[in-house]
């Protein structure tokens, strides 16, 4: 196992924003889910070999600080932070990866600058992709004052949280991790995450679904010349494997691997999905 470093940069916003780093080889960026840092990737990140993985903590999640935006330009400033942080870096190109948001995130990235994004590995189906839809938790967390209620008479606990990922598909594969338990259940329960994630989920999420402005189209994805790998678990609640096969379908040069979980694949299989990435990534290698 390599040596894992966590530090801060200092964008040329001004934002202080926290990652963790570990090994040597071609840069891949990973990006987090939504009500998660970080210390969500560990699983896969502390099993990478031939990498350099830098894990980062979105705005106002974990130790980064926050940067408030409004909804109708969250997909802008999703890009324009992962900018800020690929200049840092200092790399030409680069792969990304990402669970959940995170993977909407890395994909928004590669659509707007395709020539900085040599590979995109999406850890989980990544919302907004055609024929995805949000659990009803999160409906709930995302619909005004119902959201609020449950914020203030919820309060996060391990219980709460196996739950919440239950609702993901995650409910036995969650319980092998209880130090990703406690970290998760302290996120939750820290208020600048916890108004991140709210302003997150109401970005992308109405009552009803997605939000149909927010959605990824089908023409944007037969667009990506990005290689892109799809790991999806075989009973993801927010896109079936059929819903998994369209995606690949569109995207020019696709691969999918279907494993057995739910929403975060990696929390079963963490071996094989550090494997299937960091052969994807090396393959690639910097340019």
């Amino acid at each position: 196992m390599t040596t894992l470093a966590a530090r801060h940069i200092e964008l040329r916003s001004g934002r202080r924003v926290h990652v963790l780093e570990t090994g040597d080889g071609p840069t891949l960026l990973l990006l987090h889910g939504s009500g998660t840092s970080s210390v969500s990737l560990l699983p896969v990140i502390e099993r990478l070999a031939g990498v350099r993985a830098i894990a980062v903590d979105r705005p106002g999640f974990g130790l980064s600080e926050p940067a408030p935006v409004g909804r109708r330009r969250f997909r802008e400033a999703a890009v324009e932070f992962v900018d800020e942080v690929v200049g840092e870096l200092g790399v030409e190109t680069l792969a990304l990866a990402g669970n959940s948001m995170g993977g909407t995130w890395a994909l928004w990235y590669a659509l707007a600058r395709p020539e900085r994004v040599h590979r995109l590995v999406l850890l989980g189906s990544a919302p907004l992709l055609p024929a995805t839809r949000p659990p009803a938790p999160l409906r709930m967390m995302a619909t005004p004052l119902v959201g609020d209620l449950m914020t203030r008479l919820l309060r996060p606990n391990p219980k709460r949280l196996i739950r919440l990922m239950g609702s993901m598909g995650e409910r036995e594969t969650i319980v092998r991790h209880p130090q990703l338990i406690e970290a998760l259940v302290a996120a939750a329960a820290e208020p600048t995450a916890a108004a991140a994630n709210h302003a997150e989920l109401r970005a992308v999420i109405s009552p009803i679904g997605f939000r149909r402005g927010a959605r990824v189209q089908a023409d944007e994805l037969r667009r990506l010349t990005t290689p892109t790998l799809l790991i999806w678990g075989d009973h993801d609640p927010v896109g079936t494997v059929d819903a998994a096969r369209s995606v690949a379908g569109l995207i020019p040069d696709a691969r999918l691997e279907v494993l057995p979980g739910g929403h975060v694949p990696y929390l079963g299989n963490p071996e094989r999905v550090s494997d299937l990435l960091s052969e994807f990534v090396r393959v690639g290698g910097d340019r």
